[in-house]
């Protein structure tokens, strides 16, 4: 017995679109991770800047990063602030998702740097700031899926890797040199 080629074909057609991943499924896993990293940076920055939360506020913070060895402390806490005020937001949002990723990446490798000598695992290792510096990267390369204000402009519609690279490329640059002038 013999089965023509077409109900062959039709039978794999009908398995493969049976079994396709649901983009829906990775946007709303995207979605996510957005809301959870970038609320989680955008209320730490606000820690930094204003005192919310139960942070320490601007001055004392900017009192942490002279002990730290950066020059200005005061002005270094409002950088430290502002990129993870605003890039978690960004984040949230899923506006220029690759410059959000790139600047919570950026601020989250100095923290690695100042916390570098503890170990791995809490309360002076790194694991909290590693998780956050990936899942920042992995949203600055993967996009931000189709619920993101970025999807509205023409130039972010269809996310690009090569657009996470450039952005991450920058943020480890321009955090590489303020390590530099950290004593």
């Amino acid at each position: 017995m013999t089965i023509p080629l077409s109900t062959l074909e039709s039978s794999r057609v009908g398995a493969s679109t049976r079994h396709a991943p649901s983009l829906h499924g990775y946007d709303t896993g995207l979605l996510l991770l957005r809301l959870a990293l970038g609320l989680t940076m955008a209320a730490h920055g606000a820690q930094k800047l204003f005192g919310w939360f139960g942070g320490p506020g601007l001055d004392a913070t900017g009192q942490f990063f002279t002990m730290s060895g950066y020059p200005s402390g005061r002005a270094m806490a409002v950088v430290a602030g502002l990129s993870e005020t605003l890039g978690g937001l960004g984040l949230v949002a899923g506006l220029l998702t690759p410059l959000a990723g790139a600047a919570v990446v950026g601020t989250m490798i100095n923290a690695l740097a100042v916390k570098w000598g503890g170990g791995f695992f809490a309360p002076k290792g790194v694991e909290y700031e590693l998780l956050l510096t990936a899942g920042a990267a992995a949203l600055a390369l993967t996009g931000p899926g189709r619920y993101a204000i970025d999807r509205a402009l023409p130039g972010l519609r269809a996310h690009r890797l090569a657009y996470g690279v450039a952005a991450l490329l920058l943020g480890a640059v321009i955090a590489g040199g303020v390590l530099l002038v950290r004593k």
